[in-house]
């Protein structure tokens, strides 16, 4: 089937990039290509807020993201304005500026540090094989459910120290939270329907709440029975000479347990999708994983740009292209129109697993740089070179479906047939 009506169609000129309902097609890459040529720094006005500023170019959105001084995290990283009492109780490392961020960061990095990230490789393209070899014989699945949405989160819960059998669990209640503008994850859509009740709580959803009871139970058991993990580790650090408070942890919590999951497994899937629309890259991929695996990797993250977009807030009058940024002003930062700069990128629309230079914004830049991106890379990169060695053939056979958010570029199915070597 022809997949250019998901990976090649650029919309329209001047889309709602506001609206969920916009990216349930597409991702609007003629809509950032106009604002990149006429208006790189462009007022965005909302039908219900106050408007923001939005950053399309490359070499903005690298300027706001180290800029911490001018464009602060501290109030907020989603295009959404947050009340005081409503910041204080969501926030995570990633509503921090140094040195707080840098302090709290410091908790987890030495588990996702490349070196030691490389240690994983064994067991997880262990993992990946045995899914593999579980799903692959049925012939006709959904690469998203069986294959995309299995292998991360798995991963992640032998790091958490949570039992592999609550994966499953883990998963549903991320995709509740993050996934909170998709009516097919969550009961409670959050430009649908009243979420007052939930705003004190990560992504104004209701499954925080059985997320932070989970997480309060697990702290229950590792201050009796301490393990080699990352919740141990959270419970037992003292950033500020004092232990994480109860709060802290459950946010910590949430965060490792949403962001180590649901960007990697969309990447994958995309990736899929990438490489059956250019079938002769998906050839030299398999016949030269050593040498082509990590730029393909790379490029893979580059185009499907998961993550769409982060918010800082100014903190003083800023001119920035002519345009003059007022204190206070929300400036949200658009991935996927920066990792397809015509500045920066040679053919920026076209996928080319061999691209070199490929410095894309996928995992930010600056002190906020992704926790996660060696792991991120390593987990898909494994997941094709596994893939690839043991499928003579495969093809979708249906649409693929794609998440209703302004948020995450995701798919939530992708139906194919494959034939095994």
């Amino acid at each position: 089937m022809s997949l250019s009506t998901l990976h090649q169609d650029p919309g329209e000129a001047h889309a709602d990039i506001t609206s969920h309902d916009t990216f349930v097609r597409f991702v609007p890459h003629a809509t950032f290509a106009r604002m990149r040529r006429e208006e790189p720094v462009a007022w965005v006005e909302e039908s219900d807020g106050e408007g923001f500023w939005a950053l399309t170019k490359h070499a903005d959105i690298s300027v706001a993201s180290r800029d911490f001084r001018r464009f602060t995290a501290s109030r907020g990283i989603r295009i959404e304005q947050m009340a005081p009492d409503e910041l204080e109780a969501r926030r995570t490392m990633m509503e921090f500026d140094p040195p707080e961020h840098a302090r709290l960061r410091r908790l987890v990095q030495p588990g996702f540090t490349p070196k030691v990230v490389a240690t994983y490789e064994s067991a997880f393209r262990t993992l990946a094989g045995q899914v593999l070899d579980r799903v692959l014989p049925l012939g006709e699945f959904d690469f998203v459910t069986e294959i995309a949405r299995e292998l991360p989160i798995r991963l992640l819960c032998r790091l958490l120290g949570v039992p592999e059998t609550d994966a499953q669990q883990l998963v549903a209640w991320g995709d509740q939270m993050i996934s909170n503008a998709d009516p097919e994850y969550t009961p409670v859509v959050i430009d649908k329907m009243d979420t007052e009740e939930y705003r004190l709580l990560p992504f104004r959803s209701p499954a925080a709440l059985e997320v932070f009871r989970y997480a309060e139970e697990m702290a229950l058991e590792r201050r009796s029975n301490p393990a080699d993990d990352i919740v141990t580790a959270l419970l037992t650090a003292e950033p500020d000479g004092q232990p994480l408070t109860d709060l802290e942890f459950k946010n910590f919590f949430t965060l490792m347990m949403v962001a180590g999951n649901e960007t990697t497994r969309h990447t994958i899937s995309h990736g899929l999708i990438y490489l059956l629309d250019h079938r002769d890259q998906l050839e030299q991929l398999r016949d030269d994983p050593a040498r082509l695996s990590a730029p393909a990797t790379e490029e893979i993250l580059r185009s499907s740009s998961v993550t769409m977009h982060f918010r800082r807030t100014a903190t003083e009058d800023v001119v920035l292209r002519g345009r003059t940024i007022r204190s206070g002003d929300r400036v949200v930062m658009w991935y996927p129109s920066a990792n397809h700069d015509e500045e920066v990128f040679d053919s920026p629309f076209t996928f080319d697993i061999r691209r070199q230079p490929n410095d894309h914004l996928t995992f930010g830049t600056g002190r906020h740089v992704c926790l996660g991106a060696s792991l991120a890379r390593l987990e898909v990169r494994v997941v094709f070179e596994e893939l690839l060695r043991r499928v003579a053939a495969i093809e979708i056979t249906g649409p693929p479906d794609r998440l209703r958010s302004n948020f995450i570029n995701g798919i939530k199915h992708l139906p194919v047939r494959v034939t095994t070597v």
